[in-house]
């Protein structure tokens, strides 16, 4: 049976957010994801209207590859560098909420859990859950026509 580490993170995150979104009563973006931005590093929203499903899943599958993690260490692997016109860019870290309010609500649905001071870490039901996804992704792909590499 494929893995989350077996098949194209973001055929895997599509899929996952999906079934986030229809199946998992527990998640639902706020009102403010509407208009905040998920870092100072960006300039604007997020275009997709979708984006905190997509962000859930990336942070099951990020909590996969990963292991327990603490919400800081997620707030520099999603930052990026900020603009500061003619001055040298400087990393800033995500927002904060955009990463801790996911991971509460992923708690509540039973996919996330703490573990003591190391951070949060996948239940039994969250590997489950990526692992049925990820077979239902291999077994898609396979299904798939192959591109002509050009």
């Amino acid at each position: 049976m494929p893995t989350a580490f077996e098949v194209p993170a973001n055929d895997l995150i599509d899929k996952l957010a999906k079934h986030l979104k229809e199946n998992v009563s527990e998640i639902s973006p706020p009102t403010w994801s509407e208009f905040a931005k998920t870092g100072a590093h960006k300039e604007r929203p997020p275009q997709d209207p979708d984006w905190w499903y997509m962000r859930c899943a990336s942070l099951l599958r990020k909590l996969y590859v990963h292991g327990p993690v603490g919400v800081s260490r997620l707030r520099v692997q999603y930052g990026g560098n900020v603009g500061r016109g003619n001055s040298p860019e400087h990393q800033a870290p995500a927002g904060g909420s955009a990463i801790r309010e996911p991971l509460q609500q992923l708690q509540k649905a039973d996919l996330v859990a703490i573990e003591g001071k190391k951070g949060r870490k996948l239940t039994r039901q969250g590997l489950t859950l990526l692992n049925k996804t990820a077979a239902e992704v291999a077994k898609e792909l396979k299904a798939r026509p192959r591109e002509a590499a050009s």
